[in-house]
């Protein structure tokens, strides 16, 4: 069986869809039956993130309107993006594996008409495919809710690989006192400016990584400065796998109070250190972190501030961190690889 797996996305680094293509393109690599072959679709430049003797299909934007020639023997064409542009015509003898992460527009405020047109690029290329893969159940439910399926779907959750730097010292940013720690692509959906209330009355500092929104970024501020705590809130844009390592590490706690996920790798990552996470209780995120995350029911400063300071004493008192990373090791690349190969040969 030949796979071509679709790694568009790459050419986002910095991404949770880079993550995805990159950690389970190298899991597929590791569990494929010696008759089955990998090929990848990604730009040049992509190429040095996978075994040097793999396959390679050279992904180029030209590809949305001429679609490259693929070989007889290319037997599915997986692709990794719900509203990717690149997927072989249904008259061409390949089967189609699509993975849907989400549909967080619907939960953005965007107009009834940008939700229409999103709902509607999904459906096309539903309609293309052979099988649909959802990351969580929460996404399968959003799937059958909004949109007309007619084929299998099967839910396969994202695996989670933190490379460990154990001599690493010297983050980009190094802070003075404990701190707390969020990651993620700093924009208005990632509700990352309910946090700075969280350094009332501690002397915690704050530190949130990730690609940034400017506009998002000055709200983030001025939240800080309306609590009087803007000298402790440090916002350091995209970290190195090395910093993100030490600050996961290094962290008193973890924040996550996203507004819309599919999945989000980031709580897990944290869990496998076995800290306390705090989400919200938006979307996928009860499922991801289970009983062994804290959550926040609504955004009002004083209940963010109550829900984690009674979160830090129950992880403080009952010491759960262990049975935080076993949870954590449920989601691996392996068993998510595993998967994929049972939902290939499913549909051969």
């Amino acid at each position: 069986m030949q796979i071509v797996f679709d790694c568009e996305r790459m050419k986002y680094p910095f991404t949770g869809l880079f993550e995805y293509c990159h950690q389970l393109g190298l899991a597929l690599i590791a569990t494929k039956a010696e008759q089955d072959e990998v090929c990848f679709y990604t730009q040049k430049k992509n190429e040095i993130y996978f075994p040097q003797k793999s396959k390679f299909l050279q992904q180029k934007s030209i590809h949305k309107f001429l679609f490259p020639h693929l070989k007889k023997t290319v037997d599915i064409w997986h692709a990794t993006y719900q509203t990717s542009w690149y997927m072989p015509p249904k008259n061409r003898n390949v089967k189609i594996v699509l993975t849907i992460h989400d549909l967080n527009f619907l939960y953005e405020g965007k107009s009834d008409a940008k939700n229409i047109k999103y709902l509607k690029k999904h459906q096309q290329n539903i309609d293309k495919a052979d099988h649909i893969v959802a990351i969580s159940e929460f996404t399968k439910n959003d799937i059958l809710k909004h949109l007309k399926l007619t084929k299998p779907i099967t839910v396969i959750y994202n695996g989670c690989n933190v490379e460990t730097f154990p001599n690493h010292n010297k983050p980009i940013y190094k802070p003075s006192k404990q701190f707390l720690f969020a990651l993620g692509t700093v924009i208005p959906k990632k509700n990352f400016h309910v946090l700075p209330c969280l350094l009332q009355n501690n002397n915690f500092e704050l530190v949130i990584a990730g690609k940034t929104d400017l506009d998002y970024k000055a709200k983030i501020l001025f939240e800080a400065k309306k609590y009087n705590v803007e000298n402790r809130v440090h916002i350091i844009e995209a970290i190195s796998n090395e910093d993100k390592y030490w600050y996961y590490k290094n962290c008193k706690a973890f924040l996550f109070p996203s507004l819309a996920e599919g999945f989000g790798i980031p709580v897990i990552e944290a869990m496998k250190f076995g800290k306390p996470v705090f989400l919200s209780t938006a979307t996928s995120l009860p499922e991801i972190g289970g009983k062994f995350a804290y959550y926040f029911n609504n955004f009002e400063h004083h209940n963010l501030q109550k829900v984690f300071e009674e979160g830090l004493q129950h992880y403080d008192l009952t010491k759960p961190n262990a049975d935080i990373i076993l949870h954590a090791q449920k989601f691996n690349w392996q068993t998510c690889a595993l998967a994929y190969w049972q939902v290939y040969k499913s549909i051969i």
